[in-house]
C-alpha cells in the first residue's frame, strides 16, 4: 500500500509479527529520516513494533530540503491554527492508512513527535474518536489551548519534555501545558531536562522508551 506521506520506516526482525506502530513526527525543516534515529534507539527494546517516520506534507521553505506540518512564515496565531489543521488532516488519513495495512487499532499506536510535530502529535492524539496508547512529545507545546478544549475527544496518557535552555520554543510552555492537561483530566508526566537546549537528549529517550512500553497494549 503506498501511503499519503513518504516515510521512513524501521521495520522488525523478518521473523516477528508487527504488534505495535510508533509515529514519529520530526520537526521543522526536518524529514523522517532526522527522526528515525530514536527509532533506532528503541527498535531492540521493542521487537513486534514498527516505526513509521513520515515527512511533512509540505516543503519548508526556509529549508527547502526539509518538510513542515504548517507554515510559520507568518507570525499570525489563527493563521498558524488554520495551517496546523491542513497538516493535522494530512496525518489523521496517514494513520488511517496505516492501521487499515497493519490491521491495527488506536490503541496499538504511540504518537510521538520533535518540536513542531509534538506540536501535532497533541493534537492529533487527542481530538481523535478513540485514545491512542500514548502521546510523548519533546520540546514542543499546544498550539491553540483554546481550540484544542474544545475538540478534545479522548483521554490517550501525555508524556512531555523540555529542555531548561530551549531558544526556540520556550520551556514555559511545558508548564503552561501540563496546567492545561490538569484542568482538562488527561494524564500527563513532564520532564524538564537541566541544560539542555532545543534537542532530544539520551536521558529523555530513555525516559521516553519505558513510558511507551509501559502504555503500549
Amino acid at each position: 500500500m503506498t501511503f499519503c506521506l513518504e516515510s521512513t520506516n524501521i521495520n522488525p526482525e523478518k521473523d516477528k509479527d508487527i504488534n505495535n506502530v510508533v509515529v514519529l513526527l520530526h520537526g521543522y525543516g526536518g524529514d523522517g529520516k532526522d527522526i528515525s534515529t530514536l527509532a533506532l534507539n528503541w527498535k531492540r527494546y521493542m521487537p513486534n513494533t514498527i516505526f513509521i517516520c513520515p515527512n511533512g506534507h509540505e516543503t519548508c521553505p526556509i529549508n527547502p530540503s526539509g518538510y513542515q506540518w504548517f507554515d510559520l512564515t507568518k507570525d499570525d496565531p489563527n493563521y498558524i491554527l488554520n495551517e496546523s489543521l491542513k497538516g493535522e488532516k494530512k496525518i489523521n488519513q496517514f494513520i488511517d492508512e496505516i492501521k487499515e495495512e497493519y490491521k491495527i487499532e488506536n490503541n496499538q499506536i504511540c504518537l510521538s513527535g520533535f518540536s513542531q510535530g509534538c506540536m501535532m502529535c497533541i493534537n492529533v492524539g487527542l481530538t481523535n474518536e478513540q485514545p491512542f496508547s500514548s502521546i510523548v512529545g519533546f520540546s514542543g507545546k499546544i498550539i491553540n489551548t483554546e481550540n484544542l478544549k474544545t475538540r478534545r475527544k479522548n483521554y490517550t496518557n501525555v508524556l512531555l519534555f523540555h529542555g531548561d535552555n530551549d531558544d526556540i520554543v520556550s520551556p514555559t510552555h511545558l508548564l503552561e501545558a501540563k496546567d492545561f492537561f490538569l484542568r482538562e483530566k488527561v494524564n500527563i508526566e513532564t520532564h524538564l531536562i537541566k541544560n539542555c537546549g532545543h534537542h532530544i537528549p539520551i536521558e529523555a529517550s530513555s525516559v521516553a522508551l519505558n513510558y511507551i512500553l509501559k502504555n503500549i497494549k
